[in-house]
């Protein structure tokens, strides 16, 4: 990951990203507890999440916005703003003010929309591609890190001095986030305004990602996964009522995950770089799915927190070949349309899966969730692996990055636009 630091203007980008992560890291979680506290309902705290992925469905629409205008002072106005929506929190009471977390989480699924892209398109101004699978690795792991104490210690503020606490929290850690990006010197060409109807820039990034074969069969296999893998948010509570553990642990459980998360952090973008960026995406779903089975099947929480460990090692391998896949194959012109219409593709079925799983946790054991999240997942990577074995086939005999720049190009050019 050394090389991406070397580039100038990444190290303040990083620190800037990972104030604004671990505000997350403590906020997230509490969240839908909050909720579960208030309201004792599994189901409306799983219901919780699918107010953070709603926003997506606009998100083709915000793509068209983000490519219109440079990237960095997006990022802060981004930041800034979402200092300003976790605010109303401290208002909130008792049951009756439930809505208010709801609509914070709405808030919530906008920057997730927002940011993500816009910081695509920064990245690729910042790195030459060679070094963005370093850049994607070194903002992950440090993402998923903070599963180890994010989580415990947004909830221990949570039960000692209560949720506005954690809001204040998080509104600072994205003011400071804001700050070290507007730090960052970058120079950043104005967007040209595209002379097309409004309707075609909107579905740019989806011709893009249909029109390119490798971008286009990874996105249907983890868009099977995130089909299924909202189940989780709702069943991880009935699983802890299973072993008689309060709501607060699910902040172990994350926590669990996070180690797992740190070990595959740690090789990832080596492992990525050497198999390429669409083997490194279905090993991951390979031990998401593995770790999922194994949940459904434990028979003590020790064992379920091991497969969790698993489940989080899967996650960065997933997400760095995917964002790094995504990244350099994407021109800078629809880089913001592109990332936001591959965010429509995988929070569409999330959300579903999010809405559902509130229902299934109610008429459903966990062990029977879980195995079906551990099921369909294995069919995405076997889309995967059957549809691109060919690109995978090449990655290998490539070596795919054992010379990252030699690596990286024999994979295949980028697409034209």
């Amino acid at each position: 990951m050394r090389g991406a630091f070397r580039q100038s203007g990444f190290a303040r980008l990083y620190g800037g990203l990972a104030a604004s992560m671990l505000g997350d890291s403590v906020m997230l979680l509490v969240l839908s507890i909050w909720v579960k506290t208030l309201t004792g309902s599994n189901a409306l705290a799983g219901l919780t999440f699918v107010f953070m992925v709603v926003p997506s469905i606009f998100a083709p629409l915000a793509g068209v916005l983000i490519d219109r205008v440079r990237r960095r002072p997006l990022l802060v106005a981004g930041n800034l703003a979402s200092a300003l929506v976790v605010l109303p929190l401290v208002l909130v009471r008792d049951a009756g003010d439930v809505w208010i977390i709801w609509l914070v989480a709405f808030g919530y699924g906008i920057s997730f929309v927002v940011l993500p892209a816009a910081l695509n398109g920064l990245l690729k101004e910042l790195v030459p591609d060679e070094l963005l699978v370093e850049a994607n690795a070194a903002v992950q792991t440090t993402k998923e890190s903070y599963r180890l104490f994010g989580p415990l210690l947004g909830a221990a503020l949570f039960a000692w001095l209560g949720g506005w606490s954690v809001a204040l929290v998080d509104a600072a850690s994205f003011v400071v986030a804001a700050l070290a990006i507007a730090s960052v010197r970058v120079a950043e060409e104005v967007p040209e305004r595209s002379e097309e109807p409004v309707l075609r820039q909107i579905g740019a990034g989806v011709r893009h990602l249909v029109g390119d074969r490798v971008l286009g069969h990874t996105l249907i296999g983890v868009a099977l996964t995130m089909l299924v893998i909202g189940f989780t948010e709702s069943t991880i509570y009935a699983l802890l009522d299973a072993f008689d553990r309060p709501a607060t642990y699910a902040g172990v459980f994350v926590t669990a995950m996070g180690v797992g998360a740190i070990a595959a952090g740690v090789v990832a973008s080596r492992a990525v770089r050497r198999a390429g960026e669409v083997t490194g995406i279905v090993a991951g779903l390979l031990l998401f799915a593995a770790a999922s089975a194994g949940i459904a099947a434990a028979p003590t929480m020790t064992v379920v927190l091991v497969f969790a460990a698993v489940a989080g090692a899967g996650l960065p391998l997933m997400i760095i070949g995917y964002l790094t896949l995504l990244q350099r194959r994407t021109p800078q012109a629809v880089m913001g349309r592109a990332s936001t219409a591959a965010e429509v593709m995988m929070a569409t079925p999330q959300a579903i899966s999010l809405a559902l799983g509130s229902l299934l946790v109610v008429v459903w054991d966990y062990r029977v969730i879980f195995a079906v999240v551990g099921l369909v997942t294995a069919l995405g990577a076997l889309h995967i692996v059957v549809r691109l074995r060919d690109h995978i086939a090449q990655e290998w005999r490539a070596g795919a990055g054992a010379d990252p720049r030699s690596g990286l190009a024999a994979v295949g050019p980028v697409p034209p636009d």
